[in-house]
């Protein structure tokens, strides 16, 4: 979002809820010591720092009066668990994660698609291209038909998002996105932690049951 600061004037602090980007709390944010808020038509500038004593992160705010709608810098980014999951895999998808953040929706598409390319990598699934390695990995991993699918349609929608002549999909933008986020998600569950739970759920059981 861009405001030209042109004129305006300093106001008084407004409330800023949000979820830190940080430590992902969902919080009120205090204000900086001496730091006046910026009032440019129906928009208030400013800075904020993070409540919790632990964190303490600071960010800029774009909060527009007449919507209530609060924009911040650094963007906050979709909740995401890696426990189990290899580092590389990690690192593409929070790119992915990183580039939904800041609405660069083509990229994040691209990234997507690569995380499901890092997974094959990892679980030595082959194939000439990526359609061919994601059925060699039926063979690798055990997980319901639906994600196997799911994973087919991710690959074509980053295809779409790396190739002008690629068509399949009529728009690739936030709603695409965050559905293809979300379905990752799921797969990276499915292959990296669901045994890690089970484990450890069996792990409570007591040693003489049966």
């Amino acid at each position: 979002m861009f405001i030209p600061i042109t004129g305006g004037s300093e106001a008084s602090g407004v409330v800023i809820t949000v979820r830190c980007p940080f430590c992902r709390r969902e919080a009120t944010f205090d204000r900086i010591n001496n730091l006046r808020d910026w009032w440019i038509s129906s928009y208030y500038l400013g800075q904020r720092k993070c409540p919790n004593p632990e964190c303490r992160g600071h960010i800029f705010f774009i909060y527009e009066s007449q919507t209530k709608e609060v924009k911040i810098y650094p963007p906050p980014r979709i909740d995401f668990d890696s426990r189990n999951i290899p580092e590389k895999i990690v690192s593409v998808f929070e790119e992915a994660l990183a580039c939904h953040a800041n609405e660069c929706f083509i990229a994040a598409g691209i990234m997507v698609r690569r995380t499901l390319e890092e997974i094959c990598a990892d679980k030595n699934a082959s194939g000439n291209n990526l359609k061919e390695r994601i059925n060699s990995l039926r063979d690798k991993v055990i997980l319901p038909k639906e994600l196997f699918e799911g994973m087919d349609e991710l690959r074509v929608l980053g295809n779409d998002a790396a190739h002008v002549e690629a068509e399949c999909f009529d728009d690739i933008g936030k709603e695409e996105i965050e559905i293809s986020i979300e379905f990752t998600k799921e797969i990276l569950k499915a292959v990296y932690q669901y045994s890690d739970l089970l484990a450890k759920i069996k792990s409570l059981k007591r040693q003489n049951s049966v």
